[in-house]
């Protein structure tokens, strides 16, 4: 039987609107967080002059609270969550030697979803002020409801959550599957590369912890604009019952963005060492565990709630546990480097510069672990050094060491190597002046989220250095902007292999065809590439011969779904319900148009494949 294969190819944007091929999803992604990065860092350095000098008056009282709550949001869910979406979309089927993800329409669904909670949340500058709660969005203050409009933008926090929230769960269901189901032959789960295990571990992160943050911000949605009774104590609610949903949700999000920063730096480490990841199996071990442990930990954020001696010292030493599992994998790369032949390319400079950073976020860690000692660094400076060390020195530099490392793979071009030298170093002296002083203004007792501090109270030194270091992180990312523009204009003519790698995604052209592999590829072991290089092939052996390739129709409908959500989010807030009922219904109509419509998708033939992709 003849294949059906008339296909609608769209050109221009229509194509990026209605893609839902795995890698263009994760250069969406990639963009789109990046712009988010970019309005973060913006607002981090807005807060930073204003505590330049004591008592200034730049951004005072409210607006001081909508920059630091917005800072906080936008950096963990808009900024650091995309772009590990963005490496997990470009290099997961890639490195497990599928074609596209299990779900793709799923996929472009969740991307777009992301995208409106976003952008919904972001338009709260425009209409009448932003979220003013901290990014934690504690209540009472919460749920305060003003018929000024003061806190209109609480409302916006809650809906935009909830929509990209909705994204970031479906994306993670569909890592899932597609790392359960969709592995080359030969790919056992202890072959699989350590990238691709920390997604996994990710996926099952957010899938158990992004239910108990949509049941908080539903709640709290349910308090604002349905007057309901959940946090508000003269309603018989109980506003800590928030602080143990958030929190729920909220110690696990550090791991799901913390675990794929092991798998970068465990990728790079490895592939710059020219040697196998030492202890791999151990290094697997210790991510689930740190996975697993980071559910047990929730309440050390809350040592001064009152929970109690008992309750305080479970959570106490509970939290200690996860730096044994880490301690392990920070051996685990010393000992990969150790002897290596090491090649300090920009990825790995930014790899290795994580190690220690890391460590020190950890230590930190470790001390805020004393419920003790808690007591007094709690809601000061302290903390905000400690996890700014975690996220900052420790996420942020492995993204950009990923981002030097595939980025030849996603776009087919090589970043200039003289620019990502200087983007490193402007921006790792930036960071260390930035945060390290805060941990001893956190321990002279300046608070955190305060927009002033009084002169003579050896406060001006720290805060002085720590915004000349926010500056110099401005700068470095400004480098990294030129460098990724400028290359962008050269012609695509990164080699397939241009690091030496190990792994699946490198046997195939950059940036790779819209089919991925021409045949699956047979898995002979760890390092799937390495392995059949030191046999002497120069390329992989195939499972099959080659045939007929099924691809999924791009599609409009995950766009429109997601206007649809972004439309209802503004009725709920303005208590227009039609305009709710309109939006919700432009989903629910796209849903049934999904389910009604049989996509056979179409196939690649044989013939029309050559060595660059398919013929036109």
């Amino acid at each position: 039987m003849a294949h059906e294969h008339k296909v609608k190819r769209y050109t221009g944007l229509m194509d990026w609107l209605t893609t839902v091929d795995h890698k263009k999803i994760g250069i969406l992604y990639l963009i789109a967080g990046g712009l988010f990065f970019l309005l973060g860092g913006i607002e981090a350095i807005l807060i930073r002059l204003q505590l330049l000098y004591p008592d200034q008056k730049i951004f005072i009282g409210d607006t001081f609270n909508q920059l630091t709550t917005m800072h906080g949001t936008t950096m963990i869910f808009f900024a650091a969550m995309p772009v590990i979406f963005a490496f997990m979309n470009a290099v997961i089927p890639l490195q497990i030697g599928a074609r596209d993800v299990a779900f793709p329409f799923v996929n472009a669904l969740g991307f777009w979803l992301f995208f409106f909670g976003a952008l919904l949340m972001n338009t709260s500058w425009f209409l009448g002020g932003a979220p003013n709660a901290g990014w934690t969005a504690y209540p009472p203050l919460s749920g305060i409801v003003d018929s000024s409009g003061l806190f209109k933008g609480l409302d916006f926090y809650v809906l935009g959550l909830q929509i990209a929230g909705i994204g970031t769960l479906i994306g993670g269901i569909n890592f899932l599957v597609t790392i359960i189901n969709m592995r080359a032959p030969g790919m056992t789960y202890m072959r699989m590369p350590m990238f691709t295990w920390a997604a996994f571990i990710t996926s099952f992160l957010i899938l158990f912890a992004f239910p108990a943050i949509t049941v908080g911000l539903v709640e709290l949605m349910f308090d604002r604009i349905f007057e309901g009774a959940f946090f508000d104590v003269s309603k018989g609610g109980n506003p800590v019952l928030w602080e143990h949903i958030f929190w729920i949700f909220g110690h696990p999000e550090v791991y799901i963005l913390i675990v794929p920063a092991f798998g970068v730096v465990s990728e790079v480490v490895s592939t710059f060492s020219r040697k196998r990841l030492f202890g791999y199996s151990s290094m697997v071990f210790a991510m689930a565990l740190i996975g697993f442990l980071g559910f047990m930990v929730w309440a050390h954020h809350m040592f001064t709630t009152g929970i109690g001696a008992v309750g305080d010292a479970i959570f106490g030493v509970a939290t200690m546990a996860i730096a044994v599992p880490t301690g392990v994998k920070i051996f685990n790369w010393l000992f990969t480097l150790w002897g290596g032949q090491i090649r300090f390319t920009t990825a790995n400079i930014f790899a290795t510069s994580f190690i220690p950073t890391f460590v020190m976020g950890g230590v930190t860690g470790v001390m805020l672990a004393v419920p003790a000692a808690d007591f007094q660094y709690h809601d000061t400076y302290f903390v905000v050094a400690h996890f700014h060390y975690v996220i900052v020195g420790g996420l942020v530099l492995s993204l950009f060491s990923a981002m030097y490392y595939w980025w030849p793979k996603m776009f087919g071009r090589m970043l200039n190597e003289t620019l990502g030298k200087i983007h490193f170093w402007t921006f790792f002296i930036g960071f260390h002046m930035t945060f390290f002083p805060q941990h001893f203004l956190g321990l002279m007792g300046m608070p955190r989220r305060v927009f002033t501090y009084q002169p003579g109270v050896g406060l001006e030194q720290g805060n002085f250095i720590s915004t000349i270091g926010a500056i110099l992180m401005g700068i470095g990312t400004i480098v990294f902007l030129i460098n990724a523009i400028a290359t962008n204009s050269k012609p695509m003519n990164a080699p397939a292999d241009p690091w030496d790698g190990r792994t699946l995604e490198w046997t195939i052209p950059s940036p790779p065809p819209e089919y991925n592999f021409k045949q699956t590829p047979l898995v002979r072991g760890l390092d799937a590439f390495w392995k059949e290089k030191m046999a002497g092939n120069k390329e992989m052996t195939p499972a099959e011969p080659i045939g007929s390739i099924h691809m999924p129709s791009p599609s409009i409908l995950p766009f429109v779904m997601s206007v649809g959500l972004f439309i209802s989010g503004y009725g709920f807030m303005y208590h227009n319900y039609i305009v709710s009922i309109i939006g919700i219904g432009i989903t629910l109509i796209c849903m049934f148009l999904r389910s009604v419509y049989d996509d056979h998708g179409f196939h690649i033939e044989p013939e029309e494949l050559n060595d660059k992709g398919v013929k036109a």
